[in-house]
């Protein structure tokens, strides 16, 4: 499966999506530079949108629809470990990518110490440290606060956002630099939209950086 082939895929089995097609690519490109770059994504989102973090998360740093085996060079950085063959065999290429919805000791700390609606912020600013690290930030309408507050801190520390949203403007679509607007409104239609956007996304990257 190609780069291609999988976003053909995707617009074959959901035509509703051929408006997203040009914030679709240019998401892409950005999320593509980065994982070239070793840089880092960092996604996050609230509820349903939590649960699509961890998925995204899943996909990125595992084999997703490819084995992803190490490379000759990076097995032989196991060369010199007692056991490190049997690791180095299990080992699978990663693209980086946390989910900040994970966070759990940082997110109940922050919120009770200090600002519940900047638990995403803090984790940004923790972690962005390359200006071409992402920021993915799922919002069926765009504007929850703590995720806009988050694409907000990504700005003050020079790293790129995307947005996945429903059809609506919305703060998100107003901040960030690439924003898909999914053609629904209710959570559960976003949503819908949201996962399949997602794991084309996820395996067209795998794709690019996995195929020999």
């Amino acid at each position: 499966m190609t780069e291609h082939s999988v976003f053909q895929t995707l617009y074959e089995t959901y035509p509703q999506l051929r408006g997203c097609e040009a914030d679709i690519a240019a998401a892409y490109g950005l999320l593509k530079t980065a994982a070239e770059r070793r840089a880092l994504l960092m996604v996050c989102g609230n509820g349903g949108s939590a649960a699509d973090c961890e998925h995204i998360t899943g996909e990125l740093m595992k084999g997703f629809n490819l084995k992803r085996p190490l490379s000759p060079a990076e097995k032989a950085k196991f060369d010199a470990i007692d056991g490190g063959d049997a690791i180095a065999d299990k080992l699978q290429g990663a693209i980086r990518c946390v989910s900040l919805a994970s966070q759990v000791g940082v997110i109940s700390a922050f919120a009770n110490d200090v600002d519940p609606s900047l638990v995403y912020a803090q984790q940004v600013w923790g972690y962005a440290a390359s200006p071409d690290d992402v920021l993915i930030a799922l919002s069926t309408s765009g504007n929850s606060l703590n995720v806009v507050n988050a694409a907000k801190t990504a700005k003050a520390a020079g790293i790129r956002t995307v947005a996945l949203t429903g059809e609506h403007d919305s703060k998100l679509s107003a901040l960030c630099d690439v924003t898909v607007k999914l053609p629904a409104h209710t959570p559960f239609e976003v949503q819908e939209f949201t996962l399949p956007v997602y794991h084309a996304l996820c395996a067209a990257l795998e794709a690019a950086l996995f195929t020999a």
